[in-house]
């Protein structure tokens, strides 16, 4: 919590308002922005390419969530017992049997050996959902009800962006709002078990041994970044559609502290339930919760089972997961449709953006095909470990970079100033000029000397499977270099260094997109010389010649 806090208040909030405030200005997508400085359109190439990768994990996610969502309207959740064909015989339910007898002794003994015991929902999820493979080379089959469930979920994100902004701002209202309900509820029925106490001050025991692990920081970092939607795009392309005087600096406070406000009341909503199953199981918290899906896929619904009228708490909960994932695709998708609308510009591409969006949304799905099969969890994690974790930071600090010493720091401030009517506060534009590059790149640095091969549970990932990763990491960061490169070849200028002079120089259209906000310096200017040959034409030639032959001035 420690490294989270100190990377919102000097990482997160800084880039936050950055971010609105230059898809604000301008009133264009993640590549359009950047007639601000030309040579670093392969920010926004990045960030199109970060957002294809969630775009495509992150609605499996969702339909595994649909998939939960849907098998938990039965009497019975599936996952209670040990009795379904899919089990092996070192599953241990806490509801089979007598538990205080049989079971609990079986927990104690498998936990003392080598053995680990293997809970229903567990065996469930790897065994009966995943249906996993040994190897991520090894795909298998497509997983049938998870395909299902995918084209749900993309049929539902499709209709939802159908007219754009229009229809997914309104969809929006219910899906960012009603998992507060929903956290609520649980949170009430969370506190009031035995033994939630544990969990939620397991929660907020700090662990100092920690701090000096880089991986702690990143993961943080990552977290940030994630939550706030930094460097996907997602911010500039849905603050370019904001009134051009909106007090976007208001709302990027507002909004990052309630994220990060819900993120950790989420936490107290989680650690009560785990505090009441490692209650119910005798063993530590720490034994109980899982890393990456498990979490939500895994121990959550192991505890659910435990609750009186558990259907009706799974069904909510993942209602909740459903909303919240929805919310976030919303997003990555408008941004991709709205820089693929804004890069091509003509008329026709306008009218049907429409059948954009379909085409998008249809490829994701093509796309996401893979992720469905028995090996799918395995190119999951790989994807949500390495094409969207560092290549977010690296984004981030070169934007920073390219807004701040290419541009430069006192021309972005009065364009903040001429949007808002003051300049960014002195915090924000310390942040932005030295410490948010500063802890970004620190970060940068530290993970690599730390660095670790994932790994899911006790499968170790081959090398080129690893290596894969890191290309799909490498493929969002190198769209930076390799179109500065061209912009340079493709700039006028005799050497290198004046090549490089008009390849940074902001492009003529640079500015607010309206007329009426095109004031000070973006004001058209006409010189005398010009204005001296401007000629004024009749609306009505004819007419005009009549009235000049009747005496009449034109």
């Amino acid at each position: 919590m420690f490294p989270y806090f100190i990377m919102l208040v000097f990482c997160g909030i800084p880039l936050f308002f950055m971010e609105l405030s230059f898809g604000q200005f301008a009133s264009q997508g993640c590549l359009g922005v950047w007639r601000v400085s030309p040579m670093f359109k392969g920010v926004g190439y990045g960030m199109m390419v970060v957002s294809t990768y969630i775009g495509i994990y992150y609605n499996v996610v969702i339909c595994i969530a649909f998939y939960y969502f849907f098998v938990s309207m039965t009497r019975v959740l599936p996952w209670t017992y040990c009795s379904n064909p899919w089990n092996t015989p070192d599953c241990v339910g806490v509801l089979d049997g007598n538990l205080s007898s049989r079971a609990a002794l079986n927990i104690t003994q498998l936990l003392n050996t080598t053995q680990k015991r293997t809970s229903p929902s567990e065996e469930y999820w790897r065994r009966y959902v995943l249906n996993l493979s040994d190897d991520i080379g090894n795909l298998g089959e497509v997983r049938l009800p998870l395909l299902g469930c995918l084209g749900v979920s993309w049929v539902v994100v499709f209709l939802c962006l159908i007219k754009g902004v229009k229809s997914s701002g309104k969809v929006v209202y219910f899906t960012a709002t009603f998992p507060y309900v929903v956290l609520t509820i649980l949170f009430v029925r969370g506190i009031t078990l035995e033994g939630a106490v544990t969990g939620i001050m397991y929660y907020l025991t700090p662990q100092w041994d920690k701090i000096l692990n880089a991986k702690v920081w990143g993961d943080a970092a990552s977290q940030i970044f994630y939550s706030l939607g930094c460097a996907w795009g997602g911010l500039i392309t849905m603050a370019s559609y904001n009134k051009f005087n909106n007090n976007c600096y208001r709302d990027s406070i507002i909004i990052s502290i309630t994220n990060c406000a819900t993120s950790v009341y989420a936490g107290f909503v989680i650690f009560s339930i785990l505090g009441f199953m490692a209650n119910h199981l005798g063993v530590d918290v720490s034994k109980v919760a899982d890393h990456g899906p498990g979490l939500a896929f895994v121990a959550y619904p192991e505890a659910l089972t435990l609750l009186p009228i558990s259907p009706l708490w799974s069904i909510l909960f993942f209602f909740m997961l459903i909303l919240l994932g929805l919310g976030t695709q919303f997003c990555l998708l408008e941004t991709l449709v709205t820089a693929i609308v804004d890069e091509v510009g003509n008329e026709w591409i306008i009218r049907k953006k429409t059948f954009v969006t379909l085409g998008v949304a249809v490829a994701g799905f093509l796309l996401g095909i893979p992720l469905t099969t028995q090996a799918g969890i395995y190119w999951l994690l790989l994807m949500d470990n390495y094409a969207a974790s560092f290549s977010l930071v690296v984004i981030s600090c070169i934007m920073c970079v390219a807004i701040m010493y290419i541009y430069g720091h006192r021309n972005y401030f009065k364009d903040i100033e001429m949007m808002l009517g003051f300049p960014p506060p002195l915090f924000f534009q310390i942040c932005w000029r030295f410490i948010s590059p500063a802890i970004i790149f620190f970060i940068l640095v530290f993970t690599v000397i730390q660095y670790r091969p994932i790994s899911y549970n006790d499968y170790v990932y081959p090398t080129w499977a690893i290596s894969i990763g890191f290309l799909m990491a490498l493929s969002s960061v190198i769209c930076i270099p390799i179109y500065a490169i061209y912009k340079v070849c493709r700039s006028e200028g005799d050497t290198l260094l004046e090549r490089l002079k008009n390849a940074t120089k902001a492009s003529k259209d640079w500015g607010p997109a309206l007329p009426e906000h095109r004031s000070g310096r973006y004001a058209p200017a006409f010189s005398p010389s010009t204005e001296s040959h401007l000629e004024v034409q009749p609306l009505q030639p004819e007419k005009g010649q009549s009235e000049a032959a009747a005496g009449h001035p034109l």
